[in-house]
């Protein structure tokens, strides 16, 4: 196979683990989203993300490079997904997938993290802090490219440490008090719930975290509260830069 085949098989498996696992958390999703929220985000994503497997099984899929499968992922979410989510988490993608127009490497998945991010911030126009899917996004892009760019670490490894950065995140949400989104409406009485659009983010980063690791024949060691794993709070993920070129 060539390496553009072997891309593509690899996103095809991510796209089909991920919709088991939002499946599987489905009902896990709704519940946390009826506490603060409209109780729809289990089922949203559901709907997305099983569209998304049947979007992609198609003999024209056999054609695409890889920007262009993550594009058509990034589409069928927006037009499956209601509310707020779709653009933020299939726009996103969308627009994100143009980093991968030379393939699948560390650089251009770092960039593609980073764009993917950018366009969450912009479209939900929310900081840290504020108890949303940020919260968690932003340790584990920070985390992925300072493993990547600073530490020189191998992807599969990059990955196992932004997602123990992103469960630390989701975390990071629960004493905060929502000032997005319909969860912000309860004000101090959100204070104490997990925000499903940050838990979500999770289950979507551990399972390509699974698929990763299946094709680059790596053993994932996942421990988010091990001291190797980045001690910085979201806030401090977001400023601190990570060369001169940030600062």
């Amino acid at each position: 196979m060539t390496d553009a085949e072997i891309q593509r098989e690899a996103i095809l498996a991510a796209v089909e683990n991920v919709a088991a696992r939002i499946a599987e958390e489905k009902s896990y999703l709704t519940d946390l989203d009826s506490a603060i929220g409209d109780a729809d985000h289990g089922a949203n994503m559901n709907r997305g993300f099983q569209a998304v497997v049947e979007a992609v099984d198609d003999d024209e899929v056999d054609e695409m490079g890889p920007d262009e499968l993550v594009k058509l992922v990034g589409k069928t979410i927006i037009s499956n997904v209601g509310g707020a989510a779709g653009p933020l988490y299939g726009g996103s993608t969308m627009l994100a997938s143009k980093e991968l127009e030379g393939g699948i490497t560390a650089e251009t998945s770092v960039a593609f993290a980073e764009t993917y991010l950018q366009k969450v911030q912009d479209r939900g126009k929310a900081e840290i802090g504020a108890k949303t899917m940020v919260d968690a996004l932003v340790p584990a892009v920070h985390t992925y490219k300072k493993s990547i760019e600073q530490d020189d670490l191998p992807p599969l490894t990059a990955l196992s440490k932004a997602v123990d950065a992103c469960e630390r995140g989701v975390r990071y949400t629960v004493p905060l008090r929502a000032r997005k989104g319909r969860a912000s409406y309860l004000d101090w009485r959100s204070v104490g719930h997990q925000d499903p659009g940050a838990t979500s983010t999770l289950f979507v980063l551990e399972e390509l975290l699974e698929t990763a690791a299946e094709y680059l024949d790596g053993e994932v060691v996942r421990d988010a509260r091990s001291p190797d794993v980045p001690n910085e709070s979201p806030e401090e993920a977001a400023n601190e830069p990570l060369d001169e070129g940030d600062e």
